[in-house]
């Protein structure tokens, strides 16, 4: 059995970049520096997911933190499979959007459907954790089988083609899939939230009828207030933050 996990399931991830770089070369002609997979993880870890073999005894009951990420997390199996994710930090088009860097699965694994998984899950992340309006990759024109996984099963759509986009000179199809449809809606989901307290209250479930309906998300004392003549300061993020130094002129293509 395969599961497919975040990458951030693990408490080192960082120890399974090597594993996803073996399966990378193994696989694909577009190879890259262990550094620019470490510049993935480090800035944006929950967008890449990772397919790794199940223990053939399972996995030991009572994880530190429940469910497949607890479970996992004190162990570092086999690498079948990775979607290699990021946010494009200064889009072209002003558009908040996410990209495919890489995507391989091993031969001993495909036809099993992970490689659909794995993009799934990399889109719905970018489209909760990020809004992202939509996401973009490069293909070969050449590779048949990704067409068909990106254009007929997940309905990507070709933007243009990319002439010499690869080393070895071969055009790629530049294409991209809207996400705005799987954006979480917030609005709707605190409006459930509040009817379902509302209707415990009802039953008798969370205490007196006539308590307020308290907003969680509210400050709690002074936390989050400013100070008079506090002033806001600006965090750096991503290569702000030194983090794109990791990645060399020559891998930044993808």
């Amino acid at each position: 059995m395969v599961d497919i996990v975040p990458l951030s399931s693990y408490p080192s991830y960082i120890d399974l970049l090597p594993s996803i770089q073996t399966c990378n070369i193994t696989n694909l002609p577009e190879n890259y520096f262990l550094k620019y997979y470490l510049y993935h993880a480090l800035t944006w870890p929950q967008l890449s997911f990772v397919a790794v073999v199940r223990p053939k005894n399972g996995y030991p009951a009572g994880g530190k933190f429940g469910g497949i990420a607890g479970d996992v997390s004190g162990q570092y199996p086999k690498v079948v499979g990775y979607v290699l994710a990021k946010m494009e930090e200064e889009p072209s088009d002003g558009m908040q959007h996410g990209h495919i860097t890489s995507i391989s699965v091993m031969r001993t694994h495909r036809r099993l459907g992970i490689a659909e998984r794995l993009m799934r899950m990399s889109q719905r992340a970018m489209a909760e954790s990020h809004r992202a309006n939509y996401v973009s990759l490069h293909v070969r024109v050449s590779n048949n089988a990704a067409l068909r996984l990106y254009r007929d099963t997940l309905g990507f759509e070709v933007e243009k083609v990319e002439s010499k986009y690869y080393a070895d000179g071969e055009d790629a199809y530049a294409m991209h899939l809207k996400l705005q449809d799987q954006w979480m809606d917030w609005k709707a989901v605190e409006k459930r939230d509040r009817e379902e307290r509302k209707k415990n209250k009802k039953e008798g479930e969370n205490g007196d009828d006539d308590e307020e309906d308290v907003d969680e998300g509210d400050e709690v004392g002074d936390l989050g207030k400013k100070e008079d003549g506090e002033k806001m300061v600006k965090v750096k993020m991503g290569r702000g933050l030194g983090v794109g130094d990791l990645v060399e002129k020559s891998d930044v293509q993808s």
